[in-house]
């Protein structure tokens, strides 16, 4: 859903006109609308609390009702007193020359002045539109995104503009909070977070671990099936191998500071393309052996600012389905076609759910940022754009958004709270293979220099997980799931059948639980249920001495009785269909 832009950024205001009115020395900072509402930043005397917001709500409905006007005023009608984020942006504005507009909340009878800011403009006609509203939640936000700067109070809220919509967007924010991978995450145990560990270094469970594994086993076969050679690179880095990549000079503000180690300096890796490259570099290659395709699963290392780290889907320590791949400049659009497939088979296989895909080009006015030379880039992006095309493919442009060493095509992912993030990606760089003077041998005995593509297969499992939590809800399909099978007796006798049960099974690679304790069945059953358990085997008497199964399948009340070879068949097809 997609809020009335002038509705909210109206309500933004009303907003901060309540909060002065309750604690007039606050400071303001800055209040826009976004997608799905507004939200509004201030340096409060006392900190607030979530329970205060029904009482900014109230106050906010009570002023709404009055029927005040938005109108445009003179600089005069405003003063900067205590106000220091709005004196500091008017400054920033008036140095670059920018038009600069107030607007006051007026009463149209009394002309009383509710409340004055500094605006670029946008808004309702009258307060009384601002009808059907919530506050949602406080959160923090450094002034201007810089963690230098002072932490302010943001208030979130979203305002539509009938009561059906109101609902329906705060329905959707609690589909929203059940569906978030780290309220999941805790619940089925798959993955904790503590400080002591680092901030931003999950720790898996074991769960966490069977699910991580069953896609490092998917990830390894589907990569040999695509000509893929497995390699394993160390975590660190001579300083002087990312000062020739570039990647020193782009991103040394993401990367951890060297550390100094016998006259080394040693950085935890943010990428493994460098050392991919010295691998190619080790050896001497003709143009028969082209394309040369390496993959990892690669442990990196970057550093993200505390405030944007969130569960598994922004860290700080990541492992990442990566793959590079060395061709000649004929074959890059077969390779980018071959790896294209890969990518797709990999995502259909897991049912994710793509919400668009992104080809990413360098802003050619950005000659900082992006290496400046224009055939390589020309060439590049045409190239991309000619596969995209023939594969029939559906796609939008980002300018500015390349890699600085070339352009690349994204498939993006939208979360539960609804931001767009990169799954896989295809990266193409005419630049590394030159700064590493990488090498290979044409037909005509001549010495040229190879094309590298950048493949994120599923990008980082931490990632990956994340959004597999949250668009199945936690309930992961049989060949992903931690817990399979759960075997229940119904009696303390029956435990030692269900022990030679259970070892059975696990020596058939199910991920298999016993459930031994001395509780009730009907708890037992509820909380395997819980954990999302696929199947659960309930072994009576009955079932003892006629050799049969009572199971039952998660999201159904029916029990199916069968023997154990129909079960373990069923299983087994399970797996192999990838379902």
């Amino acid at each position: 859903m997609k809020a009335n832009s002038k509705l909210n950024h109206s309500a933004s205001h009303l907003l901060a006109a309540t909060i002065l009115k309750l604690y007039p020395n606050t400071k303001l900072a800055i209040g826009p609308s976004i997608e799905e509402g507004f939200y509004y930043d201030f340096e409060f005397e006392k900190p607030l609390v979530e329970a205060d917001l029904l009482k900014i709500e109230k106050l906010m409905k009570k002023l709404a009702e009055q029927g005040y006007e938005m109108k445009s005023v003179p600089e005069k009608n405003y003063s900067f007193d205590n106000q220091p984020y709005k004196k500091e942006l008017y400054d920033q504005f008036k140095k670059e020359g920018k038009n600069i507009t107030f607007y006051s909340f007026i009463h149209p009878k009394t002309k009383e002045v509710l409340f004055t800011d500094l605006c670029a403009g946008n808004h309702i006609e009258n307060s009384k539109e601002i009808k059907y509203f919530k506050l949602l939640s406080l959160a923090g936000a450094y002034w201007r995104g810089d963690s230098k700067n002072t932490m302010l109070t943001r208030i979130y809220g979203t305002c539509w503009e009938t009561k059906d919509e109101l609902e329906k967007y705060l329905n959707i924010l609690e589909e929203r909070k059940e569906r978030d991978h780290r309220k999941i995450g805790k619940e089925l145990g798959i993955f904790t977070l503590n400080p002591l560990a680092g901030q931003g270094f999950p720790i898996w469970l074991e769960d966490g671990m069977k699910i991580h594994n069953a896609i490092r086993d998917y990830v390894l076969k589907l990569d040999k099936k695509f000509g893929f050679t497995e390699v394993l690179t160390p975590h660190f880095g001579e300083k002087k191998l990312y000062e020739i990549s570039g990647h020193w000079n782009h991103y040394q503000d993401t990367m951890f500071k060297p550390i100094e180690m016998d006259n080394e300096l040693l950085i935890a890796r943010p990428m493994t393309c460098p050392h991919h490259i010295i691998l190619y570099n080790a050896t001497r290659h003709s143009y028969r052996d082209l394309p040369v395709r390496y993959s990892e699963q690669s442990r990196l290392y970057r550093y993200e600012k505390s405030g944007a780290l969130s569960g598994l889907e922004r860290v700080r320590g990541m492992d990442l389905t990566e793959g590079h791949v060395f061709v000649r400049k004929d074959q890059i659009k077969s390779e980018f076609r071959h790896l294209y497939t890969m990518i797709l088979k990999a995502l259909k296989d897991f049912n994710i759910e793509i919400d668009h895909i992104s080809l990413s080009l360098r802003d050619p006015k950005d000659t900082e940022k992006f290496f400046n030379d224009d055939n390589m880039w020309n060439k590049a992006e045409n190239d991309l754009r000619d596969v995209l095309k023939e594969l029939n493919v559906e796609y939008k442009e980002f300018i500015g958004e390349a890699a600085f060493y070339g352009p690349k095509v994204d498939f993006q992912v939208k979360t539960v709270l609804n931001k767009i993030i990169t799954m896989s990606t295809l990266q193409l760089d005419f630049l590394l293979p030159s700064r590493f003077e990488m090498k290979y041998v044409d037909e005509n005995e001549s010495i040229q220099t190879p094309v590298l593509i950048h493949r994120g297969l599923i990008g980082t499992y931490e990632r990956f997980i994340a959004i597999l939590l949250e668009q199945t809800k936690g309930v992961l399909p049989y060949w992903l799931s931690p817990r399979q099978v759960t075997i229940i007796p119904i009696s303390d006798e029956l435990n030692d059948y269900c022990k030679t049960l259970y070892d059975e099974f696990l020596d058939l690679d199910i991920n298999v639980n016993l459930d031994i304790r001395n509780e009730r069945i009907n708890k037992k059953i509820r909380e395997a249920q819980l954990q999302k358990t696929k199947y659960i085997v309930v072994i009576g008497k009955q079932e003892l001495e006629n050799k049969m199964l009572a199971v039952r399948e998660y999201g159904s009340e029916k029990t199916t009785i069968c023997t154990k070879e129909k079960f373990l068949e069923k299983l087994n097809n399970l797996k192999r269909g990838l379902k």
